[in-house]
Parts: C-alpha cells; structure tokens; sequence
C-alpha cells in the first residue's frame, strides 16, 4: 500500500442534526490541518480534502491510486460560490443550478483562475456540485470554502455506499470516515458541461437526461 498505509484511520459515526456534531467538528479540524476525511453523500461517499491546501490534493491522489490527469470535482455550500470559481456563469447554467440544486447534478465550467490545475488536470474545466446531503453541505460551508468531492474509493474499484466498504479500500490512507450509514448507492451524479455554446453530458446520472432536457430544451449534446 506505499508509505499511505501508516496513517491512522479514525471511523467516527455521526447523526442528525449534523452541523453540529463533534464528529463534523471533527472533521473540519483534518481538512484544515491538511488531512483528507471520507464521507456519505446523496449517491455514494465521497473524500474531501481542503481544495486550498496542494499538499492534500496530492494526498488524495495518492490515496485514490488516481491517474493526476483526471480532475476532481468539487462541492459548494451554495450557488453563490460559482461565481467565485468559473469564469463565466451563463443564464443556462443558473437556471440548472435554480432547479438542480442541491441534487445530484454536477455542472462543468471554464474554471477562474484562482482554482487549482490540481483540480482541473489541466483541462482548464472544474466540476462543481452543491449536494442535497447534510453531511455534504455542511464540510464546505463550515470549512468556508469547497472541498473534493471524488468518491471514496480507489480508483477502478466499484463505488462505497457504507463506511465498512470506504475502510476496506482506503483504510490507512484518510485521516478521518464520518460513518453517516449507508448511501443510496443507485448512480453518481449526472456530469454536464455547460463551458460551451451547447450543454453536453458527459456523464449519465441519478438525474435521468429527459428530466435535464425539460429545462435545457433541445440544445444538449450527449
């Protein structure tokens, strides 16, 4: 496992209200300190890591055994934060994110110049996501700026939907699994790229593209 497997995992169950559980309380310290904590989501879990920190991006490619020209996807506490990070925000993109948000939908965009090619691979692109799950929501918005959202597993290897499955395969690698039960595990989100002229999915979802097409018309390449 490389020299990862020496680090120490800490499993920390955690219940509603989240915001303010000391295993949330918690996990804020280790992203801060520059440490990577896996946790559930709407779909699967995921692994945050603090998309300020290089250090730990580079940790969570490591951790993941991620080829580094794959990009992360991140997630936000709100709509607000895009304008932030991509460098342009069309009416198109607003009116997904309006009726999307929070969900399982992952919009691509031109990523601003303060976001890490770390995090775009050097597509110049960053997925963005602001995601139904307490848990979800709550890292970013009580670290106060968006963290990773690329799931909690390694890379190749299926997806995790309880913290048993995370511990199996990334066990030693991440500081910290907020064990939240078990996920719903049917699909990841739906990745739409909304950087160019015409949206384009570039990866199908729990958001089934008839359902995207009713407020995206007939303008969508797949």
């Amino acid at each position: 496992m490389g020299p990862l497997a020496s680090r120490p995992t800490d499993v920390a169950a955690l219940q509603p209200p989240y915001e303010r559980h000391p295993a949330l309380v918690r996990a804020l310290k280790v992203l801060r300190g520059g440490g990577l904590v896996a946790f559930p989501t709407e779909t699967f879990y995921g692994l945050a890591a603090d998309i300020r920190q290089e250090a730990a991006l580079r940790s969570l490619y490591a951790a993941k055994g991620r080829d580094p020209g794959e990009p992360l996807l991140i997630l936000v506490d709100g709509a607000a934060a895009v304008d932030q990070l991509a460098l342009r925000v069309d009416p198109l993109a607003r009116r997904l994110m309006h009726v999307f948000w929070p969900g399982g939908l992952t919009l691509v965009f031109e990523a601003g110049p303060s976001v890490s090619r770390l995090l775009t691979a050097g597509t110049g692109k960053i997925g963005i996501r602001w995601s139904s799950h307490a848990v979800a929501a709550a890292l970013p918005a009580g670290l106060g700026c968006p963290v990773t959202g690329t799931s909690a597993n390694r890379s190749g290897s299926p997806p995790c939907v309880d913290a048993r499955e995370v511990e199996a395969q990334l066990g030693g690698r991440v500081d910290l699994i907020l064990d939240g039960g078990r996920t719903a595990g049917l699909a990841p989100s739906t990745v739409l790229d909304v950087s160019g002229d015409r949206p384009r999915i570039l990866r199908r979802g729990v958001i089934p593209e008839d359902v995207l097409m009713q407020v995206i018309g007939a303008g969508c390449a797949s």
